[in-house]
């Protein structure tokens, strides 16, 4: 891929994404979609501060820095952790920073022993999660927002987290099946109420 081709996406994300938190005065302020996040505004910020303390943690033990390629995800309090690692010591490692963060009541571990991805497949993830997140524009149902699905993909497999009825995980997982490249889809998903 061109490389005016992977900032375009990156950038492209950063708009989809709409939830990067900004500090105004010393509080922090999220985007636009956090108008239709089912999640109080309490949630959304300790799920922010989870994912900033938790890739902290990780970064400095020697156990795990140097030794794995892992992302932290935390939804609702429930942190996906995803990625590659070069022993399940060091998984277990991680694993046991991250369930003793503040505020973590989850942890989901779908972190595979082996090399760290080359940059290559990590830009065709954040292709195929771009692609994924369109995809969803595409589902017709009463009061869906698809800023409401949180769309992580590793090594071309889809996790979707967030607070959705049954349809709408269905129909989520459904559209999102059929982008090119995703090689499986895995829902995570919290019933909202």
């Amino acid at each position: 891929m061109p490389k005016g081709f992977l900032i375009g996406l990156i950038l492209l994300l950063s708009v989809l994404s709409g939830c990067a938190p900004v500090v105004i005065g010393g509080a922090a302020a999220v985007g636009a979609s956090a108008i239709y996040d089912r999640r109080p505004a309490e949630v959304v910020l300790d799920d922010q501060k989870i994912e900033l303390m938790g890739m902290s943690a990780l970064m400095q033990d020697s156990k795990v820095q140097g030794h794995s390629s892992i992302a932290v995800t935390s939804y609702n309090r429930t942190v996906l952790l995803t990625g590659q690692a070069e022993s399940k010591s060091v998984i277990h490692s991680a694993i046991d920073h991250i369930s003793h963060l503040a505020r973590v009541q989850r942890v989901i571990d779908e972190i595979t022993v082996g090399s760290n991805l080359d940059l290559m497949r990590k830009s065709e993830d954040v292709y195929i999660t771009s692609r994924a997140k369109l995809a969803m524009l595409q589902i017709a149902l009463p009061d869906f927002n698809p800023t409401r699905v949180k769309v992580v993909t590793e090594d071309g497999v889809i996790y979707l987290l967030g607070l959705v009825s049954q349809e709408e995980g269905d129909a989520a997982a459904e559209q999102i099946r059929y982008v090119p490249g995703v090689k499986r889809v895995i829902k995570l998903f919290e019933e909202a109420h």
